[in-house]
This record gives C-alpha cells, sequence and structure tokens, in this order.
C-alpha cells in the first residue's frame, strides 16, 4: 500500500501528534509492509488559494505553479492518506489548511446532490483513496475540544475516513510520562495493524486510545504549574 503522510505540525518531525502517526505506521507495517512517504506541510511552498476557480474550470490547471502540483499528483497516486496534525483553535495549523485549500483542482464546478448535501464532481478518480485523520490537543479532554475538526474531515472527506483524537497529546514528547504514553503508543500501534489487516478500528480499542491518559484534574495541575 502507498501511504502518503501530510504532516500539519510546525514542528515537523518533533510534533506531539506525529508519536501517535509513528506507532500507527508502525502497527500497519507490522501486518504488511507499505510504502511510506511524509511531508511536511511547513516545508512546501505552498501559495493561498485566489478563489478564482480557474482550476475547477479548466481542468485542474491551477493558477500557482508551486509545490501543490507535485503534491497533487502524490495523492492521486496514493492508497491512503494520513492527515497529522495539533489541533490548532479547533481546527488545522495554517500551513496545512492552505494545502487542503489547494486540493480544490481535484473537482469541477458542477455539483451533484449525494444524499442531503451537494458536492462537487470530480475532475480527477480519486475513488480508491481511504483518508485517516490523527489529531492531538493539549486540554485534557476531547469534550468540546475536536469537534470542528471532526466535522471538517467528515465532510472534506465523507467516505473511507477514519479519525483519532487523543487529549493530552503534549506527554509523548515529555520522557517523565513514558509510564503512561508508551502504553498508549501500544495501543496506537495495535489499531494500525487491525486498521491495515481489517480497514477498520474496534470501537473498543478507539475508545481506550482517544481517552485521557491521566486523570483530567492531574494533567491540568501539571500544566499549570501547580504540582510539585
Amino acid at each position: 500500500m502507498k501511504i502518503l503522510v501530510i504532516n500539519g505540525s510546525p514542528k515537523k518531525d518533533k510534533s506531539d501528534t506525529m508519536h501517535i502517526t509513528r506507532a500507527f505506521l508502525d502497527g500497519m507495517n507490522d501486518a504488511v509492509e507499505n510504502e511510506i512517504h511524509i511531508i511536511h506541510a511547513i516545508d512546501k511552498h505552498i501559495e493561498y488559494c485566489t478563489g478564482c476557480f480557474a482550476c475547477m474550470r479548466n481542468g485542474g490547471n491551477c493558477i500557482h505553479n508551486d509545490d501543490m502540483r507535485g503534491i497533487l499528483e502524490e495523492i492521486l497516486d496514493s492508497d491512503l492518506l494520513i492527515w497529522s496534525y495539533p489541533l490548532y483553535c479547533y481546527s488545522m495549523p495554517a500551513p496545512l489548511k492552505a494545502l487542503l485549500d489547494r486540493t480544490l483542482p481535484l473537482s469541477s464546478m458542477a455539483m451533484q446532490k449525494v444524499g442531503d448535501r451537494y458536492e462537487h464532481i470530480g475532475q480527477a478518480d480519486f475513488s480508491h483513496l481511504k483518508y485517516v485523520m490523527i489529531c492531538g490537543c493539549g486540554f485534557p479532554n476531547s469534550k468540546h475540544n475536536f469537534e470542528p475538526a471532526v466535522m471538517q474531515f467528515t465532510r472534506c472527506f465523507p467516505n473511507e475516513h477514519t479519525m483519532i483524537t487523543v487529549p493530552e497529546s503534549p506527554m509523548f514528547n515529555a520522557p517523565e510520562a513514558a509510564v503512561v504514553t508508551v502504553p498508549r503508543l501500544g495501543l496506537v500501534k495495535k489499531a494500525g495493524k487491525q486498521y491495515a489487516e481489517n480497514g477498520i478500528i474496534s470501537d473498543d480499542l478507539m475508545k481506550e486510545i482517544t481517552s485521557p491518559m491521566i486523570p483530567e484534574e492531574q494533567y491540568t495541575e501539571i500544566v499549570n504549574g501547580t504540582v510539585g
């Protein structure tokens, strides 16, 4: 399987969320060997979409001549897209949002009704693609934090999507937290193997992964510097 990881964190390999993503990829590779390429959005020259819609009318040619041309080709050549990013203002970091906006050339101006919503008809065949969102945040729980990102991902990729949201993710970069982070990454690795084998992650395993690693009150005290 060809896997393209699009990392939205400006911290690149040092991203808290990338610890989770690497564990997921390790699990996938335990099941079957995969071809993996990681893109750091912050490293790419990606102009902002101007909303001119030229690409949607001319067969997919954007007015900008930058790194997105190659990225779009790689997206279409992949089997699985993993969008890995930390939660910024309840959504994705700006470099990743710029990249997502610039996927517009894959769609045309023509619309069709699917269920109770409308969507643009594609100019390229990406029906083979599957999508995984791996998102971490610095808050001690998932409630009232990940919902906007989950909704956005669901709307952008309504089919074949899987979402992993992990609170307290800054602990993955804290060596002293290994007593709880290492077992949690073990669960993520197990999830990666499940996904590679079955295309889904069990509800019970997902519930474990997305739960706080330590009690919310304890985490908040550590972050606030009130533990001593």
